[in-house]
């Protein structure tokens, strides 16, 4: 899997506050929840394909 892109994102505070009791009722961090949301986001309006987002997601076997 390639190496993740860091960057800063600036939230309002309420925001924040939801976000991170939605990502705690779904057994998530912040951060991963976010990704979660923005990748059904982009799957949904036709902007990821599963097929690309598979090829991404697809980690080698040890």
């Amino acid at each position: 899997m390639a190496p993740k892109k860091n960057f800063p994102l600036r939230l309002d505070p309420k925001l924040h506050q939801a976000l991170e009791q939605w990502a705690e009722d779904e057994f998530r961090s912040v951060n991963s929840h976010i990704e979660y949301l923005l990748r059904e986001a982009l799957l949904r309006s036709g902007r990821l394909s599963k097929a690309k987002l598979q090829q991404t997601d697809d980690s080698p076997e040890q």
